[in-house]
């Protein structure tokens, strides 16, 4: 009997220091595959997650961004009043649009962002722009947002004033001193995206693909939507196997490669012109302060000589009602000096706004030798499938007509593609 409550012992030790052990060697596991932040991990890390969804992987729209109006003046005559050089505008319309791109690039929230010469191009999401005003201290643009619905996501203005001490930081030396204008409009955009969940987002990518093969057959494609009051919605979408389909989306990545080459234009537009702009910023702003101060120091000038001028004709008033001949005779005295000294400043105020005005010329020549180096050129097409010539919107058109011919010929079924 003793024999046998030994082994029953030494068995029951034995299995405690079994388990034991391999409990401890579980956690231990456990433990060290938490422990790495790398490669896959273990299925107990998943477990006890219920209160925790995963994050929501929503489908990057593709944006088009359209050269920005410049807003120019309707008539010529208001070019100079209110500070507009045409072809300084119409060159930071190309510039504005190439520096949003840029600024909604870096959010990573998009997928392909295109510069593109007019709103004729292909895409989920468009951001057309006006230019409101720029002369180097204060900036402002107006954007509507529409997507290929029609649906308007904002119409909302976006300014900034450029502070003097950017100029004064050695740390700003090369950059834009706009940029902050371009940063804030990419954020809000952002935050608009965010109010759509993945399905709308994918059935706007559905429509991007179906108004892209109207504009080749509307036949065939208008009948999967709906328009109603300028608002496009989805009714259906052609099978994955459906040949006209197929033939529309080898198209349309030749288009997109075509506008992915735009992309190097404008930023070589914008680069070239880099130098010289941020000068003209740069000298602008100078002046632009410089004739503040100008304006206010005339009107201080010419506040202080009108005060003057009153005084002398209140004292030559006084002087005339006196009884007193010594009254008069100083009334008189007094007049002829205070209007001699109110006549001096106002002279000086004359000569300050000559001042003002030689300012504001300057500012017209900068905006006159900037026009000559950024006038209009031609954006040539590196790949000779067609020849292209003419400016950007003039190269897009002849492109788009292209890839009609190109449909037209691939319109037969046993014509591959």
């Amino acid at each position: 009997m003793a024999l046998g409550i030994r082994v029953f012992f030494k068995k029951t030790v034995v299995l405690v220091v079994s388990c034991t052990f391999f409990l401890s060697s579980c956690a231990t596991d456990s433990a060290f595959f938490k422990a790495l932040n790398i490669g896959p991990a273990t299925s107990s890390s998943y477990e006890g997650d219920e209160g925790e969804e995963l994050a929501e992987l929503k489908p990057k729209l593709e944006v088009i961004i359209p050269t920005f109006d410049p807003g120019l003046p309707e008539d010529p005559k208001d070019y100079e009043e209110e500070r507009v050089w045409p072809e300084l505008r119409r060159a930071e319309a190309n510039r504005f649009a190439y520096k949003l791109k840029v600024a909604l690039e870096k959010t990573g929230a998009f997928g392909a962002v295109r510069v593109t010469p007019d709103k004729s191009a292909t895409g989920d999401l468009y951001i057309l722009g006006k230019i409101i005003e720029s002369n180097g201290e204060d900036v402002e643009m107006g954007l509507d947002v529409v997507d290929i619905s029609g649906q308007r996501w904002l119409s909302k203005s976006f300014d900034h004033t450029v502070e003097e001490e950017f100029y004064n930081n050695v740390r700003n030396q090369g950059t834009d001193p706009y940029d902050p204008m371009f940063d804030s409009a990419a954020a809000y955009i952002v935050e608009e995206l965010s109010d759509y969940d993945s399905k709308q987002l994918n059935q706007l990518a559905k429509l991007t693909d179906l108004r892209f093969g109207a504009s080749f057959s509307e036949d065939a494609f208008a009948q999967h939507m709906k328009n109603e009051d300028g608002r496009i919605s989805l009714v259906s979408y052609p099978s994955d196997g459906d040949l006209m389909l197929t033939r529309v989306k080898a198209i349309r990545v030749r288009d997109q490669l075509f506008v992915d080459r735009l992309q190097t234009d404008y930023e070589a537009f914008s680069q070239k012109m880099d130098d010289s702009y941020k000068m003209w910023q740069e000298q602008s702003f100078q002046e632009m302060k410089a004739e503040g101060e100008a304006n206010a120091k005339a009107a201080g000038e010419a506040i202080v000589g009108v005060l003057l001028i009153a005084l002398a004709v209140a004292a030559a008033v006084a002087g005339a009602q006196s009884d007193n001949p010594n009254d008069a005779s100083l009334g008189m005295a007094g007049a002829t000096v205070a209007g001699a000294a109110g006549a001096s400043v106002l002279s000086s105020s004359f000569q300050t706004s000559e001042e003002a005005k030689v300012h504001r010329d300057a500012l017209a020549e900068l905006g006159k030798s900037v026009d000559v180096e950024l006038a209009p050129q031609v954006i040539e097409f590196e790949k000779k499938t067609v020849e292209l010539t003419g400016t950007a919107k003039e190269q897009f058109a002849q492109w788009r007509a292209f890839l009609k011919q190109i449909y037209a010929q691939e319109a037969t079924p046993d014509v591959l593609l």
